[in-house]
């Protein structure tokens, strides 16, 4: 086995309107994501009948709280049946509008006749005195009352006004639509669905309001934690984690003397893998370096040496030559080539799990940080540089677009979180989600680090700063789609996007991997 090296240390360190900022269809495709059918353009109709609703309600006798909570939805798209169910029971003279049915069109799941159902229930609730007992049937779908469904929608549309507002600099009414959407949230289930996604848009707006100046820094001890507990809950870090050393293990293939360098080394999860596969390859393991790049430890320990020991111990139980390296830097811009101490007899691998998006800035400028960082990474010539990033657009300058944006991702993310197993590192791993929504909705210059882009934008970047992609192949995908089975929830699904590939949960790609290698600079057209 290999020597341990020393750590080495680095240093420290407004808009256009809500209707032209974002256009109907994006806010339609939002709603879609939260799972109701209803347009954009009807929301302010959807609000009206509401509150004529809630009035009616409210000036009504309690039998009629009564009949609403032990109401069995069996098609929540036709609400219009329910309640005129209702208002019939109660002999009630005043109707709804027509168009009820078409503005509050928000179905989930298979259709059925409702109107036959619910007279089939009034018929027996008025024999049986409302025994909700009889009412439970196994083809029953999940109870969810017409009024918490509209009270999502209408949080939808007051989280979208409050971002217009904020956007046009119009604090006091964004700081009453605040007041507003806290008030809905005590109506509305937020364990899970668009009540839980509300709740954390709403405080990251809270925030951004209140407290701009307030917004705590998470501790790297903090980061490694949630780190942990998310690599735990879902697939995607595992994902990014077997689709890079997939990759790399194929272009290490034929050299004896390799080296890889991780730009967020954390608890090392994704290296035993990785040993493991080099000390089974055809011809003999080859002698790995790995160095490991991280932030300085609070408390002073050496923790990257700690990392480094643990892999070491694995990787002499499984006979491979091992050194490792750790570089203790608050920033990756922070990190210089000759820390790295790379050697040109190696085959050398760059991995970026979720990292580069975090040297862009507000603003492209010469000599930015992540100009500087590609540079020196296609100077060292690398085998392989492997690249995992969210596949989102949070990088953008108007803040109702990066709004609006954010909030179809991370809805689609807790909806993909919230259909796997039950599991105690869930609620840990929501928190590392909350963190990355209070960052791209609260901060904004160098405090706003989660500058996400999609991988259409990363091909441009890497493109014009000399590297060319490589085609990550079918065994990772084969890997990937492997992966998904330890999973038992369905929907998550692989595709292949131009030799890169995507995990996203069904129709909606959420993470991207891609590999690139340096392109000699005689043969640099970009």
């Amino acid at each position: 086995m290999g020597p341990y090296d020393s750590t080495a240390s680095a240093g420290s360190s407004s808009g256009s309107s809500y209707s032209s900022a974002t256009k109907p269809q994006e806010i339609d495709g939002l709603l879609a994501g939260a799972g109701y059918k209803v347009r954009s353009s009807e929301l302010h109709q959807v609000a009206q009948r509401l509150e004529r609703l809630e009035n009616f309600m409210g000036n009504t006798s309690a039998e009629i709280s009564q009949l609403a909570s032990d109401a069995v939805h069996y098609n929540p798209s036709d609400i219009a049946s329910w309640v005129d169910s209702l208002l019939s029971e109660l002999n009630q003279t005043e109707s709804l509008p027509s168009d009820l049915s078409e503005i509050l069109d928000l179905g989930v799941g298979p259709t059925h006749n409702l109107t036959a159902a619910n007279n089939d229930w009034m018929d027996h609730n008025r024999t049986s005195q409302m025994q909700q007992s009889n009412l439970a049937q196994p083809q029953q779908l999940t109870v969810v009352t017409a009024m918490e469904e509209d009270l999502g929608i209408r949080l939808v549309h007051m989280l979208m006004t409050c971002a217009n507002s904020l956007q046009r600099g119009e604090l006091a009414l964004a700081g009453s639509l605040i007041e507003d959407m806290q008030g809905l949230l005590t109506h509305v289930n937020t364990s899970c669905g668009i009540g839980k996604v509300a709740g954390y848009f709403i405080d990251a707006l809270s925030r951004r309001i209140f407290a701009p100046q307030g917004i705590p820094t998470d501790s790297a001890f903090e980061n490694e934690v949630l780190y942990h507990q998310y690599y735990e809950a879902c697939p995607y870090l595992k994902f990014a984690h077997f689709t890079a050393n997939q990759a790399i293990l194929e272009a290490f293939d034929g050299h004896d003397c390799v080296h890889v360098i991780d730009f967020n080394l954390m608890h090392g999860l994704q290296w035993p893998a990785l040993i493991q596969a080099l000390a089974l390859r055809h011809g003999g393991p080859p002698l790995l370096r790995l160095t490991g790049i991280g932030p300085p430890s609070p408390d002073g320990r050496d923790s990257l040496r700690e990392i480094g020991l643990r892999l070491a111990e694995l990787a002499r139980s499984v006979n491979i030559q091992f050194a490792f390296r750790g570089v203790a830097a608050p920033r990756l811009e922070d990190v210089k080539p000759w820390m790295l101490e790379v050697s040109p007899k190696e085959a050398v691998a760059v991995n970026s799990i979720m990292q580069l998006h975090r040297l862009l800035g507000s603003e492209p400028t010469r000599n930015s940080a992540i100009e500087v960082v590609l540079e020196w990474i296609r100077n060292i010539n690398p085998k392989i540089m492997t690249v995992v990033e969210q596949e989102a657009n949070h990088n953008q300058a108007g803040f109702l677009d990066r709004f609006t944006e954010a909030l179809y991702y991370y809805s689609t993310m807790f909806d993909s979180l919230d259909a796997c197993p039950l599991q105690p590192e869930k609620g840990l791993a929501e928190i590392y989600i909350q963190r990355e929504i209070c960052n791209v909705v609260c901060c904004e210059g160098s405090g706003r680090v989660e500058r996400h882009e999609t991988l259409g934008m990363w091909r441009d970047r890497l493109g014009k700063a000399g590297f060319r992609g490589l085609h990550l192949g079918s065994n990772a995908f084969k890997q990937a789609s492997m992966l998904l089975t330890l999973f038992s929830a369905e929907g998550y699904c692989v595709e292949e996007n131009e030799g890169c590939l995507t995990l996203g949960w069904h129709s909606r790609p959420l993470i991207a991997a891609s590999a690139w290698h340096a392109v000699p600079e005689t043969n640099n057209l970009v």
